[in-house]
């Protein structure tokens, strides 16, 4: 409530959100009954509108105190300490004892807000031509040193390239066309065909293509992985020998998906200057 009111809440909301949360008990539905009812001690009400607010509100004060005077990681001529999703934090720092600090301020910090950090789930990766390892320690343990990362669907890469992240986007795309195969070459009509194709295939391909850096073999592995749509649609075999422009002007496309992508990145520019 007190951070409620640091941010300029009317006392008005803080009694409603108080009287909405505070004392708040649960029961578990089982199949015989329900179990005697339990006192809510900490957290936040499940389902409930309020709940990924004040969470955030929550620990965007605990990072911001926490963090204060350290790091100097620049973004767009802006220090990041952090990058949040919910109740995922990424510390951002370019030395190792810079980054141990941090560490060390957002464990002592957190324990006087109630909350602990899970060790199991917490990993560190050094992202460099040259990735050594880091060393951090917490609690006499030390954090592991992962070569790559899932976030969010997205694989991050200690290379920082997106090399990984394609072939991974493009391998599932490839399963989800081979597992609807038959929907794909049906003799539905050929624009119907392109367009399942771009909506339930591409889209699995190209999730997150706004964030990618492409190299030149990455942009070879699209284009590729593009007209092997089109042969799939068209039942072509690599031993047919049909080249890439007769397939194209059998399906009357041309080589569009680095396209798609750049136009997707300008949208995304355009939204996050705005």
């Amino acid at each position: 409530m007190q951070i409620l009111k640091e941010t300029g809440i009317d006392w008005h909301e803080r009694r409603l959100i108080s009287n909405l949360y505070m004392a708040q008990s649960v029961k578990v539905r089982l199949n015989r009954g329900e179990t005697r009812s339990v006192k809510i001690g900490r957290g936040v009400r499940q389902g409930c509108c309020l709940s990924p607010i004040l969470f955030n509100l929550y620990s965007e004060y605990l990072t911001k105190e926490a963090l204060e005077g350290l790091g100097a990681h620049k973004i767009g001529g802006q220090i990041n300490h952090t990058v949040k999703y919910a109740d995922n934090l990424v510390v951002l720092a370019k030395e190792e004892k810079v980054l141990q600090d941090m560490i060390d301020k957002l464990i002592e910090t957190g324990r006087c807000y109630g909350m602990e950090m899970n060790l199991e789930k917490t990993k560190i990766m050094r992202i460099s031509r040259q990735p050594f390892p880091v060393k951090i320690m917490i609690d006499q343990k030390q954090l592991e040193n992962v070569k790559y990362f899932k976030y969010f669907g997205s694989i991050l890469t200690n290379d920082g390239r997106c090399t990984c992240e394609i072939k991974c986007r493009i391998a599932m795309a490839k399963a989800a066309l081979n597992k609807k195969r038959t929907l794909f070459t049906s003799t539905l009509d050929l624009e119907l065909r392109k367009n399942l194709v771009k909506c339930y295939v591409w889209s699995i391909a190209l999730y997150g293509a706004e964030t990618w850096t492409l190299r030149a073999v990455d942009q070879k592995h699209l284009e590729s992985f593009e007209m092997w749509c089109w042969r799939r649609m068209e039942k072509i075999s690599w031993t047919d020998y049909v080249r890439n422009e007769d397939v194209l002007l059998r399906v009357k496309e041309q080589r569009i998906i680095l396209q798609e992508i750049r136009k997707w990145k300008a949208n995304w520019i355009g939204h996050i200057l705005r």
